[in-house]
């Protein structure tokens, strides 16, 4: 029995070991950045990673320490049954944990600050124009709607190396979560919300996407890949979009919406200039009215929307 016992511990021992070495081959996208707020992020982890080994570290050292020298088989360890508080001991003890926090929260505060999402990145000149996508969150798959050139992809981003993106989202139905993380920031998508974000690849090469928040049974395909390419190069794919045959009116927006598990890329060579805005704002079926306009409807009927028109009446008249 006790054989059978250590042959269990040992190849439970291998099994570990074997699989170490099969995750050692995975790639940590979050420490393989290639984007500007990426790289910041990676800062960020790395700094908090290390400042807070300097409490783990002694703390562990200090267990095993404390567990040899004051063992009960340890005859000479030291007996003080008179020991009262220490005031060198309580600020060593209260002070480390203290600043280190404090750095933590001003490394985070300053780093949370300079990159917020909605904010344009430090790096934009006065003459550079950002380049915008409108991302819709559907089941399960990304429709992405470039606004100035009147073209929408499924599952596909191109964008120039070296011009920020300025990136709208939202959701049809179910909250999402956008995120490249060799780019940059998560950042939510929900229904008839306006979310903002801004992006910036340094390096040509294509780039994970996911969705970061769980969406359903098909959320494990809802994947979509960044090709971040030269000017030329996107040019180029742009041109190669607009002779698609589809285009991006309602109809075709409806029918996206239904349910579908591991779409393949689609090109719309053409797209209504409102779609975007008519996502959000929950009126995109003919004839429905538009969330702003039965806001607006709603004021109007409220005691302030009377107090304010019995106001405009009384201007009128005068």
């Amino acid at each position: 029995m006790l054989w059978v016992g250590w042959k269990k511990k040992i190849f439970n021992i291998f099994a570990i070991v074997g699989l170490s070495f099969l995750l050692s081959a995975c790639k940590i996208l979050v420490l393989q950045p290639e984007g500007l707020v990426a790289k910041a992020q990676r800062t960020l982890i790395i700094t908090s990673f290390v400042l807070m080994l300097c409490i783990v570290i002694p703390v562990m050292i200090a267990i095993v320490v404390f567990a040899i020298k004051y063992h009960v088989s340890n005859k000479d360890r030291e007996y003080l049954p008179e020991w009262s508080e220490s005031y060198s001991i309580e600020c060593f003890t209260w002070g480390v944990p203290i600043l280190i926090i404090t750095v933590l929260a001003i490394l985070s505060g300053y780093f949370t600050y300079r990159y917020e999402p909605s904010k344009s990145l430090p790096i934009l000149r006065a003459d550079e124009k950002s380049l915008q996508i409108d991302a819709i969150a559907l089941e399960w798959k990304w429709l992405f709607i470039y606004p100035e050139y009147g073209i929408a992809t499924i599952n596909e981003i191109y964008a120039p190396t070296g011009q920020q993106v300025f990136m709208q989202l939202t959701a049809e139905s179910v909250m999402n979560a956008f995120w490249v993380p060799q780019l940059g920031t998560v950042i939510y998508a929900m229904p008839q919300m306006n979310a903002k974000l801004h992006l910036f690849s340094e390096k040509n090469g294509s780039f994970i996407g996911m969705p970061a928040h769980y969406s359903g049974e098909g959320f494990s395909g809802m994947g979509f890949k960044w090709y971040s390419v030269s000017r030329d190069a996107f040019e180029n794919w742009v041109a190669r979009v607009r002779q698609s045959s589809l285009k991006l009116d309602r109809s075709t927006y409806v029918a996206l919406t239904r349910k579908s598990k591991r779409n393949s890329v689609l090109y719309f060579s053409g797209i209504n200039k409102d779609l975007y805005y008519r996502v959000v704002n929950r009126c995109v079926l003919a004839g429905s009215k538009c969330n702003e306009d039965l806001m607006r409807l709603a004021a109007g009927k409220s005691l302030w929307g009377r107090i304010c028109s019995v106001f405009d009446d009384g201007v009128n008249s005068e």
